[in-house]
């Protein structure tokens, strides 16, 4: 009977160490999720890229201990989006001009990383709507229609970006292709529940989409989104114009609107929104490489193509 009774108190003393464990894991990750981040406010893109694994790692082994928190969740699907994206993809896209085996290296690598960040996203999902996942793949539509609160809009924005950057890199592998309506889905849905989120993010994700899908772009439906996430963002967000330069300037070869919407996000001042410098510096250093690369992306005017001749 002492021996039971001493293997009872082992348990219940192991129980209570696991229990505190689990506590203390979450406050940190109340912390982390909630404590705001000093990442986008900061000036040196490249500090911040060294630094970002480093905190995404700590991330997952908070999650290895309390495996359903939502705000570690929602921060290793933003945190592995957001870097792959800034770090990975635009590098292996500034590579491919010169060394394309490097490139693809790196487009493989994003990939990845994009799918490790959509596993979170949906280990998110999963809280509010259990068994989710599986019916995105029969009924996108239907499954993104569980989801009722204003408060899930950020969730589904960064499981679209995730899934959607996935696909963008993936561009021969026709099962990624098929999951497009997935991603329009997700992100049809967080602008229905409050599209004001993020300061126009969602406007602008939907005219990065439109432009990206396969056939001719609707031009009337991209404006729109990107009007709406100028009035949203109130001039804060360089990104919307490299956004609108991408999908709208290059499909119709306009060389000038390129051009005009490429120094609009140079001519927005990183230091004026602190809140989203890192995010302005990135978009700016997309924009400066894109204005370099408009000779291959945009033909020349006829008139400049005869005068050659």
């Amino acid at each position: 009977m002492i021996r039971k009774l001493a293997c009872v108190a082992l348990i219940a003393a192991v129980s209570a160490g696991c229990s505190m464990k689990r506590m203390a894991v979450n406050k940190i990750g109340n912390a982390l999720a909630s404590g705001g981040s000093t990442y986008e406010s900061d000036e040196d893109l490249e500090l911040v890229g060294d630094a970002l694994p480093f905190g995404l790692k700590l991330i997952e082994s908070l999650l290895a201990e309390s495996p359903r928190h939502r705000g570690l969740l929602q921060s290793a699907c933003q945190g592995f989006t957001t870097y792959s994206y800034l770090y990975v993809q635009q590098e292996a896209d500034r590579l491919a001009d010169n060394d394309l085996d490097a490139a693809e290296r790196l487009r493989a690598r994003a990939r990845r990383l994009f799918l490790r960040a959509h596993r979170y996203g949906f280990r998110l999902l999963e809280t509010t709507a259990p068994n989710v996942t599986a019916q995105m793949a029969d009924d996108p539509k239907g499954a993104t229609m569980r989801f009722q609160k204003r408060t899930v809009a950020p969730a589904l924005y960064w499981n679209a970006a995730a899934l959607g950057l996935a696909i963008a890199v993936s561009k021969r592998d026709a099962a990624m292709l098929a999951r497009l309506p997935e991603v329009e889905a997700l992100i049809g849905r967080a602008v229905e529940l409050d599209d004001t989120w993020g300061d126009g993010a969602l406007h602008e994700f939907e005219v990065i989409l439109a432009g990206a899908k396969p056939g001719k772009p609707d031009f009337d439906a991209i404006e729109a989104h990107y009007q709406r996430a100028l009035t949203l963002s109130k001039g804060k967000r360089a990104s919307v114009h490299v956004a609108y330069a991408e999908s709208v300037s290059v499909p119709r070869q306009d060389r000038e609107g390129f051009r005009a919407s490429l120094q609009k996000a140079l001519a927005v001042d990183p230091d004026q929104y602190p809140e989203v410098r890192i995010p302005n510096l990135a978009a700016q250093r997309r924009a400066r490489w894109l204005l370099a690369r408009v000779d291959e992306l945009i033909l020349p005017p006829v008139a400049a193509l005869e005068e050659e001749r």
